[in-house]
């Protein structure tokens, strides 16, 4: 059983942190939060605790092994070791009866019978999201971005920091291990921060992305049977739970992290605000397309190739971030979807914008309206791929999405809560503050009174979600 951030183990285990915390020295302070992310970590299941420790042993001594050398054969050699460690480790538990099944139905059309043996592997909670922080650390070592550090308990720290081990954000080394390294400074501003990031985050996951849950697996289990309202419903209504349950997620780790004096990465940027395809991938998952744009695309060539191979790495990097996220054909097809919609955008772009001229015509406001409103429906129907459980969902979806009785089902409360976040979003881009609940500059009643409404949600909701477990979406990729 997982520790999530909204069971009453974690209220207990995160209780105890903060009143042991900081009264340790920093020695003491680093060694109490190892031991504490270990313990969090298996308190799910002990023994993948050897795989996390595992990947930090091999990164730890991979990166001194880089920097001691001076050899570019043995550099390269300490890397790939690195590489092969970690990718191993993830290929075989996340991705090993994938690509087995679909060997198994390439050669079943080739009139070819293979019996292959099908592992009951159980994939370990967090393990893309470690993986990727860990190889991130030993490319930049190699790349002499920084230099790795002596210290093994910080290292080990840095990789397992119980906030964000299950579900990022990926905080590069560069800047969380000088935090871990330095005296920490736990200030009033930091725990009105943090605890602003804390309530907005349960908001988001227990008010909103929890209540829009059920309604989006029931539409999501037989759509065969809905109406083109329904599914349009199912649609707004996964849209926004996997946004308040990612972003509520992130920002409630931020908010402890703060808690704790640790800085973290801002992994939402009101997405949904997005003009188009690219400022979405901005401002989704940023510390993800981080990776992906830093360790993939630009090592491939990036935009410094001939359009062709521009294209290519495109394509390239986003089938692997839809890899990324699942074992399965449909994230794929997620991945190169959104993959084709950046090529689309860079066309239209590169041509001046020729492609919506209709939009010339507008004032500025609507403009922008306008351009929200496609890009928003342009990812929304993208995540029929991404939460569909195969290809025959996805075909029954499409299939009624555009059909008769629009307006039989589209649920308004669902719409209602779908518009909650867009509002808190609003509001942080017009305030240019993604803590403006704690501005103590800007306080207000007004802020009061919303965050004593969100926090009134929040206990409402979780009365009302007694005896439900919703986990975090995210949890499983």
């Amino acid at each position: 059983m997982t520790m999530l951030f909204t069971s009453m183990a974690f209220f207990g285990f995160i209780t105890i942190v903060l009143l042991i915390y900081p009264r340790l020295h920093l020695r003491g302070q680093n060694i109490f939060l190892l031991a504490s992310s270990y313990s969090f970590y298996g308190y799910w299941d002990w023994r993948f605790l050897f795989l996390l420790f595992t990947s930090t042993a091999v990164d730890f001594w991979a990166a001194n092994s880089i920097q001691r050398s001076e050899d570019i054969r043995h550099r390269r050699l300490f890397l790939l070791a690195s590489i092969a460690v970690n990718l191993g480790i993830l290929g075989f538990f996340k991705y090993y009866n994938f690509f087995l099944d679909s060997a198994v139905s390439v050669l079943g059309y080739m009139g070819l019978k293979a019996n292959t043996p099908v592992l009951k592997i159980v994939l370990p909670i967090g393990i893309s999201f470690y993986t990727f922080k860990t190889m991130a650390y030993t490319i930049d070592v190699y790349r002499r971005n920084i230099a790795p550090t002596n210290h093994f308990i910080e290292y080990a720290l840095f990789v397992s920091f119980f906030p964000q081990l299950l579900a990022g954000p990926i905080d590069k080394a560069k800047k969380f291990l000088p935090q871990i390294s330095a005296p920490r400074s736990i200030t009033r501003a930091k725990i009105l921060t943090g605890l602003n990031l804390i309530l907005v985050g349960y908001f988001k996951k227990v008010a909103i992305a929890d209540t829009l849950a059920p309604i989006a697996d029931n539409i999501f289990g037989d759509p065969g049977g809905m109406s083109s309202g329904q599914l349009w419903t199912g649609v707004y209504a996964y849209t926004f739970q996997i946004y308040g349950d990612f972003s509520g997620y992130t920002d409630i780790a931020r908010g402890i992290s703060l808690l704790l004096g640790f800085e973290t990465i801002e992994n939402f940027n009101a997405p949904y605000l997005s003009r188009n395809i690219t400022e979405f991938w901005r401002r989704w998952h940023i510390s993800l397309s981080t990776w992906f744009r830093d360790y993939v695309y630009i090592p491939l060539g990036g935009n410094r190739c001939g359009r062709a191979r521009m294209h290519g790495n495109l394509i390239f990097t986003m089938l692997l971030c839809g890899l990324w996220h699942g074992a399965a054909w449909t994230f794929v097809l997620w991945g190169a979807l959104h993959g084709v919609y950046l090529i689309l955008h860079r066309m239209v772009k590169g041509e001046g914008g020729r492609g919506f001229s209709w939009l010339l015509s507008l004032p500025l406001w609507a403009k922008d309206l306008a351009k929200i409103f496609l890009t928003f429906h342009v990812v929304a129907l993208t995540w029929i791929l991404f939460r569909a459980s195969n290809f025959e969902i996805v075909l029954q979806y499409f299939q009624g999405l555009f059909g008769f009785g629009l307006f039989t089902g589209l649920s308004i409360p669902v719409l209602f809560a779908c518009s909650l976040l867009i509002a808190l979003d609003a509001v942080r881009v017009h305030l240019a503050s993604n803590t403006w609940l704690s501005d103590r500059q800007n306080f207000s009643v007004v802020r009061y009174a919303v965050a004593g409404v969100m926090l009134v949600s929040v206990i409402a909701a979780s009365i009302g979600h007694l005896g439900t477990v919703t986990p975090f979406i995210y949890f499983q990729f």
